[in-house]
């Protein structure tokens, strides 16, 4: 199963970049969210967990602020926006599956 987890990461990676170069269309972000639930399900681990939520969180507030700063810019501003955005509907299914499973794995504990 890990190795399942290994190959939605790198595959949502892949989508995302590809989709922030063309438009994102509805089909595409349906894949990207399932992705991002299968790597949350599969390939973070409870010890990965803070790393993977700080980096996620990062790149959700960098994208959110970033996307406009972005978009000024010549050439491929527009681009690198639209990829940021992919990416983000990639990885914020997994950081709330993560941040359940956290949340469940530390109320469990009492």
């Amino acid at each position: 199963m890990q190795k399942v987890g290994s190959w939605a990461f790198i595959i949502g990676v892949i989508i995302a970049i590809v989709a922030g170069v063309i438009t994102l269309k509805p089909w595409l972000t349906s894949v990207l969210i399932i992705l991002g639930l299968i790597v949350g399900f599969l390939n973070i681990t409870a010890a990965e967990t803070t790393s993977f939520l700080l980096a996620v969180i990062s790149l959700v507030i960098i994208a959110g602020f970033g996307a406009d700063v972005l978009k000024e810019m010549a050439i491929v501003g527009d681009r690198l926006s639209r990829i940021f955005s992919a990416l983000l509907v990639f990885l914020i299914p997994a950081g709330i599956v993560v941040a359940l499973k956290s949340i469940y794995a530390v109320a469990k504990e009492k």
